[in-house]
């Protein structure tokens, strides 16, 4: 005689269920973790990608705004220094916005302090009044644009004077009574390039431009 299954479930039922049940939800919550890992990881690279953005927009104005202006006088060959540019400092005089400053001419140092991973890409402004340097009463401390960086590297492109050629891209640039034509800002940060910064300075009125 067939036994009747309307009395239920087995035993046996009841534990399968239970454990289809079980693996169900822990499948579930394991999507849920790997969706909010994903979402954290895709937040976190969209912070990273605007901070970049923002940092490259603001040195890419700046160096659009270099003036052919004094910030000192070189002492040994006597004539008005107007850009400085070195592997991993460079110095111009620019036009700032009220909100950065007072207005006018400041001189822009622009630096890569610290070492080994933890470099930090920082800009100090200083206001600039007949080729010199006045210190305010509210210096502020140099601003830091990227922090946590491997490396930082600047380099210079311009009118070789000696023989009015094209230079190459240069770490050093030596003619500091002229712009150069270029400047590109290279930056490392963990296992990611940033993309090359390469900006086209002013030339009008440069001494230096049209030779």
């Amino acid at each position: 005689m067939i036994r009747s299954r309307s009395a239920g479930f087995t035993l046996i039922e009841v534990l399968l269920a239970t454990m289809l049940l079980v693996g169900g939800l822990a499948l579930a919550f394991a999507t849920l973790r790997s969706a909010s890992a994903v979402s954290q990881r895709g937040e976190a690279i969209a912070q990273r990608s605007e901070r970049v953005r923002a940092v490259e927009e603001f040195l890419r104005r700046r160096l659009a705004a270099a003036l052919p202006l004094a910030m000192s006088i070189d002492p040994q060959s006597q004539q008005p220094m107007l850009f400085v540019g070195e592997p991993q400092r460079m110095r111009f005089a620019a036009d700032v916005p009220d909100y950065l400053g007072r207005g006018g001419p400041y001189l822009h140092d622009l630096s890569v302090v610290g070492d080994g991973e933890q470099r930090t890409l920082q800009i100090a402004l200083t206001m600039l009044q007949s080729g010199k340097s006045i210190e305010e009463g509210n210096t502020l401390p140099p601003e830091p644009l990227a922090q946590g960086v491997q490396q930082v590297s600047f380099r210079y492109r311009g009118m070789d004077p000696q023989n009015g050629r094209l230079s190459a891209w240069l770490p050093q640039w030596e003619w500091h009574d002229r712009l150069p034509l270029l400047v590109r800002i290279e930056i490392r940060s963990g296992d990611a390039a940033w993309p090359p910064l390469v900006v086209a300075l002013p030339q009008s009125s440069n001494p230096g431009a049209g030779q």
